[in-house]
């Protein structure tokens, strides 16, 4: 079960859900709109070895815009920091986002019921699209959970995005153990 904006409002307003700054205007019907916030990162290899710590650059979006070029993967981060304490966030690109051929995230859609953070995009284009810091560029949706908790994603000792951060953060794959 998705959240209706009236239930959003209400998780908020109990502390449930944080979002970091809110405005009202971003509320849609079942979903609050992110933005994009003022720092990119690309991996300093072309090629990455996900039993290694695969090292980023980041950098300011000028407010002029940057033009994302194909075949590269950006990582981003939204404005918008947030808190989830009863429900599972999942972060979505808006519409007019996909039609300008911009994905903000490969595979990692989903956060945990206690992710405290903001939100790292992995962001692709499918040709040169001129992006700029502050626009529109997904939308957190809200799903229930059935059943009570064990852990708390921000309790967990091997959590590997726990620390709050502004900029973009690269994987953490090779902290795994396989």
């Amino acid at each position: 079960m998705i959240l209706s904006d009236k239930r959003i409002l209400e998780e908020i307003e109990q502390g449930h859900i944080i979002i970091e700054p809110f405005n009202r205007e971003y509320l849609g019907t079942n979903s609050y709109d992110v933005h994009l916030g003022k720092y990119l990162a690309t991996y300093r290899n072309r090629v990455l070895d996900a039993k290694v710590h695969n090292e980023i650059d980041g950098f300011e979006i000028p407010k002029d815009g940057f033009v994302l070029q194909p075949n590269t993967l950006y990582l981003g981060v939204t404005m918008e920091y947030t808190e989830t304490h009863r429900h599972v966030p999942f972060l979505e690109g808006k519409s007019s986002t996909g039609r300008l051929g911009i994905d903000i995230h490969a595979t990692a859609g989903k956060g945990d019921v206690g992710f405290c953070n903001t939100w790292t995009l992995e962001i692709s284009c499918a040709q040169p699209v001129r992006i700029y810091p502050g626009m529109p560029i997904g939308q957190l949706i809200y799903f229930v959970v059935e059943g009570d908790i064990e852990t708390l994603y921000n309790s967990k000792a091997n959590a590997k995005y726990n620390n709050p951060t502004t900029r973009p953060v690269e994987s953490m794959m090779w902290k795994n153990k396989w």
